[in-house]
């Protein structure tokens, strides 16, 4: 989970005079490049020069904005779990208060997001391994709040009897996982576009939930 990223080609550092300072890419490109290298190499594969290389800027240059490679990881993941939380909260106040409808709105947006930066969401689902403690505990927690407004819509509409189902944790959990898993196999190249693909998703979030209302 993350903003989204743009490819950087390696390239030599630049010059240092003062027109090439001013043309340095500041937090969010190298935050951008290490999407990049991380996801094609792994965590653990990529070293700080690696990042620095890709994202045209020297060590000491990323060291002016971050301390550490574990801080680039922890600022990627940490970013992109506020984001996604962000948008949910938004979404689920505009969605009204029917279950069906708060499902459609939680469906949309962890579809979406997970579309916007598939390699980004792909590395902070793979990586989650590499962060420290207590960042890495910290975080968890944050993806459990994602998941519990899954959880709570599920279970109110099987309390108000507008979702069958007798599996409610179990089929939240369930969605959730679908959801997240566009970012491995969605091609925008594809026979499905972004909407098309939310659309399915929904109606197939809301079978699983055996929704009485379609």
């Amino acid at each position: 989970m993350a903003s989204p990223a743009r490819p950087h080609p390696a390239r030599p550092h630049p010059a240092t005079s003062g027109s090439s300072r001013s043309s340095l890419p500041g937090e969010s490109g190298i935050l951008d490049a290490a999407i990049a290298v991380m996801a094609e190499h792994g965590y653990h594969g990529t070293s700080v020069r690696d990042i620095a290389v890709r994202a045209g800027v020297s060590p000491a240059a990323l060291y002016h904005h971050f301390t550490s490679k574990q801080q680039v990881l922890a600022t990627i993941m940490e970013r992109g779990i506020e984001a996604l939380l962000h948008r949910t909260s938004t979404a689920l106040d505009a969605a009204g208060e029917h279950p069906a409808d708060r499902l459609r709105a939680l469906v949309e947006v962890q579809v979406l997001f997970h579309l916007e930066d598939q390699r980004g969401t792909l590395l902070g689902t793979s990586e989650l391994r590499a962060l420290e403690e207590p960042v890495r505990s910290a975080h968890r927690a944050k993806r459990l709040q994602q998941q519990r407004y899954f959880d709570a819509t599920v279970a109110d509409g099987v309390a108000r009897e507008v979702f069958t189902t007798s599996l409610p944790d179990e089929a939240a959990r369930a969605i959730v996982v679908m959801c997240t898993g566009v970012a491995g196999w969605f091609s925008a190249g594809g026979r499905l576009s972004r909407a098309q693909v939310v659309r399915r998703y929904q109606r197939l979030a809301l079978d699983m939930v055996g929704s009485r209302t379609g």
